[in-house]
């Protein structure tokens, strides 16, 4: 991921706070977009990238009705939950419903570095495996329907007798056909192409 994608979108009612967390992120790096409230937040449009710092603690909208809020929306940008002392049972709460990390207040510039590093590389992982699931449908698309079926069967661990059967085709088709899926696919184990079967299946769901 690039500095310039590094959002961090920072929620606190406090005005002093969201001063001081947003220099130390700005000369840290990142650029911050302030919001004095969930409400706030949830009027962003450009909730597409970045992470979300998010106080646990404010008036009318709490951290964990934005948080359930955001999931509703279908935003699933990674939120790091701000506490105060004493809120630990609620930061739990907010771990369960998703959250990635939660930092107690005041905390250390080290600390927060550290959660939101922990962020980004959840956001960086999540899209080499988008992209991966993306390749993978693209490669299956060279493959036949008769194929296909048999690559279905090997996934669902079936020997080739028995896809032979449930296909009305013979066990040595199952084998040329098997050799032909590898040959497609461009990998020289079964393993190779039983997972890019379970990736594109996963970028199906």
């Amino acid at each position: 991921m690039s500095d310039e994608a590094k959002v961090v979108h920072l929620v606190d009612d406090d005005d002093a706070i969201r001063r001081s967390v947003g220099f130390m992120l700005k000369t840290s790096g990142f650029r911050v977009v302030s919001h004095e409230s969930g409400v706030d937040l949830l009027k962003e449009t450009s909730l597409e990238t970045g992470c979300i710092l998010l106080d646990i603690r404010m008036p009318g909208m709490d951290g964990l009705d934005v948080q359930q809020a955001l999931l509703d929306k279908g935003v699933s940008l990674p939120v790091i939950i701000m506490t105060g002392h004493g809120d630990v049972s609620l930061a739990v709460r907010a771990m369960k419903a998703g959250a990635t990390d939660f930092i107690e207040k005041p905390f250390e510039k080290s600390l927060l570095l550290a959660a939101l590093d922990r962020a980004f590389k959840r956001i960086e992982k999540s899209e080499v495996l988008a992209n991966r699931a993306q390749d993978s449908l693209v490669k299956l698309q060279a493959l036949t329907a008769r194929e296909r079926e048999v690559l279905d069967g090997l996934a669902q661990g079936l020997p080739n007798k028995t896809i032979a059967y449930d296909l009305g085709i013979s066990p040595r088709t199952v084998e040329i056909h098997r050799s032909n899926v590898m040959s497609k696919l461009e990998v020289r184990s079964l393993s190779e192409a039983l997972r890019i079967a379970f990736a594109a299946e996963e970028a199906k769901n």
